[in-house]
């Protein structure tokens, strides 16, 4: 390393456990994002983390921010839950002073943040205690069952591990959802397989751009358990986006209702599927691990 690499500043924080290091481009450049991904994720040589997300401020009116996300392998996702909740906490206690309108709720503040994903614009509503983000609601959009880019249904009968056999989309033991980005959500009593089935089913044919695998469980007072296989970071102790598509296939399939828990190794998010407006609303929190510098690779 040349003693005159740049350096920069950067937070690492988690979701659930779901951790990511966090780089305002507001202030520094990430010239490639892919190197800095795969060098900076490396739990052993670097950083270690999930992976990369870059902060940045909207090119259009209709969004503040922007966020984009490089997995531990590199590669660009479309959207991360537990990283837009990280987002509006880092933006909120990070940004001085705070240039968006803030609200009195009932015994909190609350204020929003519209942030650009490649997946479209979240909203994320801050839930604020004495000037602490305690935990944030994003408006995750609505579930989509049917995108050929993203999942190809004949490819898929012919899907078949050790763990389920694939009944269809109905009330069957597996179904396909996108929450912007590409689920594939398994109902069985072995969770703790989730390694050997996501390696399995991530680069199946049937999902053209990779897919992120859960395995799930309904519990006996009715909470979801869920482990996660995310598409280009392996096993992950949590997921947004895939408590949304799980919460979402367990309410499509009759095994549970429109609001769920959704417990995670890292920790459990309340998802909601609204019916008034079909969109999926995810609760949870975000928290700081801590700051440091490195070297831009």
């Amino acid at each position: 390393m040349s003693k005159m690499a740049q350096k920069l500043r950067f937070s690492k924080m988690h979701g659930c456990g779901n951790d990511y290091i966090y780089v305002n481009t507001m202030e520094f450049t990430v010239p490639d994002p892919v190197a800095a991904a795969i060098a900076w994720s490396d739990r052993h040589k670097g950083i270690g983390s999930d992976g990369l997300v870059l902060i940045g401020k909207s090119p259009v009116p209709e969004a503040d921010y922007t966020m984009h996300i490089y997995n531990a392998d590199g590669s660009e996702a479309m959207m991360c839950g537990n990283a837009s909740r990280c987002i509006g906490k880092y933006l909120y206690e990070k940004t001085h002073p705070w240039p968006l309108p803030v609200k009195e709720g009932n015994g909190y503040q609350e204020t929003e943040i519209r942030l650009l994903t490649l997946s479209g614009i979240k909203v994320l509503h801050l839930h604020i205690v004495n000037d602490i983000v305690e935990y944030v609601t994003v408006d995750m959009g609505e579930p989509v069952f049917e995108d050929g880019t993203l999942f190809n249904p004949t490819l898929a009968r012919s899907l078949s591990t050790p763990l389920h056999h694939r009944e269809g989309q109905g009330g069957g033991s597996a179904l396909f959802v996108s929450m912007g980005n590409p689920h594939y959500v398994i109902f069985t009593d072995n969770v703790d397989q989730v390694g050997e089935t996501g390696r399995l089913l991530e680069k199946h044919p049937a999902f053209p751009q990779r897919c992120n695998i859960e395995l799930a469980r309904i519990e006996a007072d009715g909470t979801i358990r869920t482990r996660v296989w995310e598409r280009g970071s392996g096993i992950t102790q949590a997921c947004g986006t895939g408590a949304c598509a799980t919460a979402v296939a367990a309410a499509l399939t009759g095994r549970a209702g429109r609001k769920s828990n959704i417990e995670m190794d890292g920790g459990t998010l309340s998802i909601e599927w609204c019916e008034k407006d079909n969109h999926v609303y995810m609760t949870g929190p975000a928290e700081f691990v801590f700051d440091g510098e490195t070297y831009v690779p």
